[in-house]
């Protein structure tokens, strides 16, 4: 996947993007560690920290694009990071222009941005393993926000074609 990202000319300015999307639970987190430690030079933003709260898949795509635009001008791009415990956001981060930018999330892509973007992949696995690697890690108690959310994303992802413009497919459960 860094080969083929790195084979592409840059569509970050001088940089380059790679947006790892996908449903929650499927693996996304876990590749972009991956790409992270074969790009050592590589930022990773973990899109989870962008959204404000449950029900901000909605809001997601304008907060990436302020986040890339000035990437794709060579000029430092900056985003807030929502504080899951306190329901608020929280502190700022800057990227620097140039180099790798790892956008991994639910909804990191999106037609907006579709131009800078060097590589799209979509991460997959069935909806029960989804569910239950969630609900392991978040608790039983946040099953209704779990089962929303999955109600949310499916329309995102039915309105965008999200896995229709992926560059490489992933499926963890094969």
């Amino acid at each position: 996947m860094s080969g083929l990202l790195l084979s592409r000319p840059p569509t970050l300015g001088t940089g380059r993007l790679v947006c790892v999307d996908g449903p929650a639970g499927s693996g996304k987190t876990t590749l972009a560690a991956a790409l992270g430690v074969a790009l050592p030079t590589a930022t990773v933003v973990h899109c989870d920290e962008l959204l404000q709260g449950w029900r901000g898949l909605p809001g997601l795509a304008a907060t990436v694009e302020r986040l890339v635009r000035p990437l794709a001008r060579d000029e430092p791009g900056t985003w807030r990071r929502w504080d899951w415990l306190a329901d608020d956001w929280a502190e700022s981060h800057t990227v620097a222009p140039g180099g790798v930018l790892v956008l991994e999330g639910v909804g990191c892509w999106s037609p907006a941005i579709a131009p800078l973007v060097g590589v799209l992949v979509w991460v997959e696995t069935e909806s029960a393993v989804r569910l239950a690697r969630g609900i392991a890690r978040d608790g039983e108690q946040m099953r209704p926000h779990w089962e929303q959310w999955r109600l949310d994303e499916q329309a995102l992802f039915s309105a965008l074609g999200t896995r229709d413009h992926a560059d490489l497919v992933v499926d963890t459960g094969a």
